[in-house]
């Protein structure tokens, strides 16, 4: 059986899957502060994880090379942050789109990145209005919105070695909507000096893997509603 990596296939290989229908998804991440405790890669691994277990349910799933470069101006000031702005996000998604689009059908993009979420739209929008079948899924889940307790599960089921639990601390606990107009202005520095929204203590394996089956889960269900396994 041949793997759902695209990366691993020669350029035969993939026309014809592509020829069979297959699907591209693509892994939108960052790289960018995960606190003192968690890596840089946090939201590419996550975005790479659910296209493994979407190409786990599905045979015509191929996975690109994940984009794990994104907009994460916000985190500015934070040591090993690499952003590349809404800007170039917009035109990567935009340009990549294209040319997938010269070879395959289908095409999704999976963010786990909430940076990326405006210049995808975007991005998507413009592909739709050129008759490009373009979809997007972003990973949705309750609790603190970064390198607190969800994020952190996640990763200790995904990538346990990645994560120094010694360092976690307690970051910014007011809610999103009160921070909103203080990160817009001043970005993560300005309220959090540990790069921490949410606490991370009793963060869990078990809990992100729970927390990965409900998403994937999602995932699954969305892109099946778009495009149904032949019977």
């Amino acid at each position: 059986m041949i793997g759902a990596d695209l990366a691993d296939l020669t350029s035969t290989d993939v026309g014809e899957r592509a020829r069979d229908g297959a699907v591209l998804v693509v892994p939108l991440g960052s790289t960018e502060q995960h606190g003192p405790h968690l890596p840089l890669s946090t939201d590419t691994d996550i975005a790479v994880a659910l296209c493994r277990r979407l190409a786990a349910a599905r045979q015509d799933v191929l996975i690109a090379p994940p984009v794990a470069y994104g907009s994460s101006g916000e985190h500015a000031g934070f040591a090993g942050t690499l952003s590349i702005g809404q800007e170039a996000i917009e035109l990567l998604v935009l340009e990549l789109g294209r040319s997938a689009c010269e070879t395959f059908e289908h095409l999704l993009f999976v963010s786990a990145h909430g940076g990326n979420a405006a210049p995808l739209a975007r991005a998507v929008a413009r592909l739709r209005a050129e008759s490009r079948d373009v979809a997007t899924f972003e990973p949705r889940w309750d609790g603190d919105p970064h390198a607190g307790h969800t994020e952190t599960s996640l990763q200790l089921w995904l990538r346990p070695a990645t994560v120094r639990r010694e360092r976690s601390e307690q970051g910014d606990l007011r809610p999103l909507t009160e921070l909103l107009p203080l990160l817009r202005a001043g970005g993560l520095k300005a309220v959090t000096p540990n790069g921490i929204l949410g606490d991370p203590s009793g963060a869990s394996a078990a809990e992100g893997r729970q927390l990965l089956d409900a998403v994937a889960a999602a995932l699954i269900e969305e892109v099946a509603t778009w495009l149904p396994v032949a019977a």
